[in-house]
């Protein structure tokens, strides 16, 4: 690699780490049970699903998912037919993993990691292949085919 490409390309890494860092999406660790909580009561007030996002800010394919899921058409589909929930895995991946092993979430391969839950807390899906650990290099209808695939049933 030439010197000029390499700069351009450690350029670019600064910026998007820079800009993970600077988005604050993942509530502290300590509020994960209590928003779920809220979350599953809200959902039932609201014939929804819960769908939790376990990761961390630190992390840029979380902060991608984040970013393709508050854009058209995934915007809307997650407003009506989910509640989000951001759990905070700490900076090692090492907190809430028995909140994540509850709903079917595996951290093993990565994060995020998805689980989408009834408003009853019976768990719909759980991710355990690391099928978003890549998000950078996934197109966002992958996350519009996700929210297809586990809304409500109406």
């Amino acid at each position: 690699m030439n010197m000029k490409r390499f700069l351009a390309v450690a350029t670019l890494f600064a910026a998007t780490a820079a800009f993970a860092q600077a988005r604050h999406i993942y509530p502290p660790v300590s509020a994960a049970n209590a928003d779920i909580a809220t979350a599953l009561t809200k959902a039932k007030a609201e014939h929804k699903r819960v769908l939790i996002d376990f990761g961390g800010d630190w992390c840029g394919d979380c902060q991608v998912l984040d970013i393709y899921m508050h854009q058209p058409p995934n915007d809307a589909l997650l407003n009506q037919n989910y509640v989000l929930v951001h759990v905070n895995i700490g900076d090692h991946m090492e907190e809430n993993v028995a909140v994540a092993e509850k709903y079917g979430a595996s951290l093993h391969r990565g994060v995020p990691a998805l689980a989408v839950v009834n408003p009853d807390g019976k768990v719909v899906f759980g991710q355990k292949n690391g099928e978003f650990e890549a998000m950078r290099k996934m197109d966002p209808k992958s996350v519009t085919a996700f929210l297809e695939q586990w809304k409500p049933k109406k």
